[in-house]
């Protein structure tokens, strides 16, 4: 029987030739690793031990000589190989290489190896060009690590403007993925998923174990914590199920029409006593100042000013803006919607209909 020839992604693990060393995970995620002389990486070896294995420290795991060769207050994070392997966190992976070889088959592109087939910036380029349909003008194939490294620095900052890192700083950066840490790359990948809704079901509450180990005056001390990948969501990292605007929106233009002009106008009465007006559902409310005072207006008390940003200057303030309103929501006993933020500042049509709609069908009788 003949094969078919599967399209592979832009990077894959070469076949180890004989007679060289498989790298270790260790050697994979050390970002600084050095070689050192015989005599000095066994002193540093049981000193590392020591630290580790000494009373106090959680779990014995064997790391190798070259992840203990720090300088004096040099840090560096490591991750325990046993909780690569837990169930969990290998579930994860797999959903996370699933959903970007589907995104990605019409490329014939197939990630097999999320640390292998990241770090290098060429499937997150494509990925985000996927998933935003915007198109990013960097070169498509770097061979040299500098290469890899620019390409890879203008992607993240793609990526960080579209979730929204405008100021705050991501789990991740340009160093930590090109060095293959796969923590970072899990906590970019989720983000993603998030972010853009995609219809995979995360599991919830994925940790995984990092040991801190530091240098300081000539003794390697080790700390372990536990790192939290995912958490609990609420719509579980997934679209939305079908309701009724998603009919409205797929088979019902004509009634979509009506619908959103009756939400104008109950929005308007509303708005109308401090002398506002809106035109356009989806683009008017993407701010969150607008739904700031009309939950004031609707829940009949004074929203201070201070309390949100009137004239937000960036996608952060925005986002601030909505999570404050629909914290006012639950303040007048609605239930906490079911849309991100996010959503509505990405003008998410459909979300920004059923958090007003929730609106219409509580007060409506104020109108």
């Amino acid at each position: 029987m003949s094969t078919l020839n599967r399209p592979k992604s832009p990077h894959t693990p070469t076949a180890i030739k004989k007679g060289e060393k498989e790298d270790s995970i260790w050697e994979k995620f050390s970002t600084l690793g050095r070689k050192r002389g015989t005599r000095e990486v066994k002193k540093l070896q049981e000193e590392g031990k020591y630290a580790i294995d000494s009373p106090g420290s959680p779990n014995q795991f064997d790391i190798p000589p070259e992840d203990y060769a720090l300088r004096e207050h040099e840090q560096r994070a490591v991750i325990d190989p046993q909780s690569i392997n837990d169930p969990e966190v290998l579930k994860l992976q797999r959903i996370l290489i699933d959903w970007i070889n589907d995104e990605l088959a019409e490329q014939r592109i197939i990630v097999q190896q999320l640390e292998e087939d990241m770090y290098d910036g060429q499937v997150l380029h494509k990925l985000w060009e996927k998933l935003t349909g915007k198109k990013l003008d960097v070169p498509e194939v770097t061979q040299s690590e500098q290469g890899q490294h620019e390409k890879l620095n203008i992607v993240l900052k793609a990526v960080n403007h579209t979730l929204g890192f405008h100021q705050k700083i991501p789990k991740w950066s340009v160093a930590s993925v090109h060095s293959k840490n796969i923590v970072a790359i899990l906590h970019l990948l989720v983000a993603l998923v998030r972010h853009f809704r995609a219809p995979v079901r995360l599991p919830e509450n994925v940790f995984v174990t990092v040991v801190i180990a530091e240098k300081n005056a000539g003794v390697l001390n080790a700390q372990k914590f536990q790192e939290q990948i995912t958490s609990e969501y609420d719509d579980l990292g997934m679209r939305c199920e079908k309701d009724a605007f998603d009919t409205l929106i797929d088979c019902a233009p004509d009634k979509l029409v009506v619908v959103k002009k009756s939400l104008i106008t109950f929005v308007n009465k509303h708005l109308a006593k401090l002398n506002f007006e809106i035109n356009d559902l989806n683009t008017d409310f993407r701010d969150g100042v607008y739904l700031c005072l009309l939950m004031g207006l609707l829940g009949g008390f004074f929203v201070p000013l201070h309390e949100f940003h009137l004239t937000p200057q960036d996608v952060d303030q925005m986002v601030s803006n909505v999570a404050f309103a629909f914290d006012l929501m639950q303040d007048v006993g609605l239930p906490k919607p079911k849309a991100r933020p996010e959503d509505i500042v990405n003008m998410d049509l459909k979300s920004t209909l059923r958090v007003l709609y929730s609106l219409f069908s509580t007060f409506k009788e104020y109108a």
